[in-house]
C-alpha cells in the first residue's frame, strides 16, 4: 500500500486520464466508432478507478481524497457539455450523435454517482462496488452486446434486446465478481469471496431487468440504484 495518499491519489487521476484520453484520442482520429469508444470509457473507468482505492489507507478521510478524481471529470463533462470548455474530440467519444448537450445525461450521472457511491460505501462494504461495476461492465456491455447481436427485442421494450441484457448480466457479473475477488485478496472484506458469488448473482439479474425498463438516458441511475438496495438485503 502506498503510504502518501497523495501520490495515490495522483496514480488514480493519471490512471484515470490516460483511460479516458485514449479512447477519446481513438475515437477523435476515426480509430473507434464513437459509440464503441463511449462503451469503452463506461467500461473501464469504474474498475481502474476502483482498483486504485487499494492504494489509500484506509482513514476515513481518504475517500474524500480519491473522490476528487471523479469530482474532477463530473466537472469537466458539465464544463464541455454546457460549451464552457471546447473539447470536440470528448463529445465525439462520449455523445451518440455529437452534440455537447448528450454529456450533461449519461456521462455526468455517471461521474455524479461514483462520487456518491465513493464518499457513502468506500471500503466499508461491497455494496458500493457492485453498484458501480454493474453500471460501469453491466450498462457498458449491454450496449456493445445489443448492437452486434441484438436481434430479438425484449417485449416490453423495443428498444431492447435479449442479446443486450445477456451483455448486462454478463458483465455486470463478472466485473461485480472480479473486483470482489481482488479486494478479498488484499483483506479489504474479512468474508471468503464464495459469499459474494450468490449475491452478486441475484443483483445482477435485477439489474437486467431494471436496465431493460423503457426509460432512456437514466440507465446509469435507475441501475445502480436497484443494486444498492438490494445491496443492503442481501450483504
Amino acid at each position: 500500500m502506498i503510504t502518501n495518499n497523495v501520490i495515490a491519489l495522483v496514480i488514480t487521476f493519471l490512471v484515470a486520464l490516460l483511460w479516458l484520453r485514449f479512447n477519446d484520442y481513438l475515437a477523435h482520429k476515426g480509430y473507434l466508432e464513437s459509440h464503441l469508444s463511449r462503451k469503452l470509457i463506461h467500461i473501464g473507468t469504474g474498475p481502474f478507478f476502483v482498483l486504485c482505492w487499494l492504494l489509500f489507507k484506509d482513514d476515513p478521510i481518504n475517500k474524500y481524497l480519491a473522490a476528487l478524481v471523479p469530482l474532477a471529470f463530473t466537472l469537466q463533462f458539465l464544463l464541455i457539455g454546457t460549451g464552457v470548455i471546447k473539447d470536440e474530440a470528448s463529445v465525439k467519444a462520449m455523445s451518440r450523435s455529437g452534440d455537447r448537450r448528450e454529456i450533461l445525461r449519461g456521462p455526468l450521472f455517471y461521474g455524479i454517482i461514483f462520487v456518491l457511491l465513493t464518499i457513502i460505501y468506500w471500503k466499508y462494504t461491497p455494496i458500493g462496488i457492485v453498484g458501480l461495476m454493474l453500471m460501469c461492465g453491466g450498462d457498458g456491455l449491454a450496449d456493445i452486446f445489443g448492437r452486434r447481436w441484438g436481434r430479438t427485442h425484449i417485449p416490453w421494450n423495443r428498444n431492447k434486446t435479449f442479446a443486450g441484457s445477456t451483455g448486462m448480466f454478463l458483465g455486470g457479473w463478472v466485473l461485480s465478481l472480479f473486483i470482489l475477488w481482488i479486494f478479498s485478496i488484499a483483506g479489504v472484506f474479512p468474508t471468503s469471496f464464495q459469499y459474494y458469488i450468490l449475491p452478486v448473482t441475484i443483483i445482477s439479474l435485477i439489474g437486467t431487468l431494471v436496465e431493460s425498463l423503457p426509460f432512456r438516458d437514466i440507465d446509469n441511475i435507475t441501475v445502480t440504484l436497484s443494486a444498492v438496495i438490494l445491496g443492503y438485503f442481501l450483504f
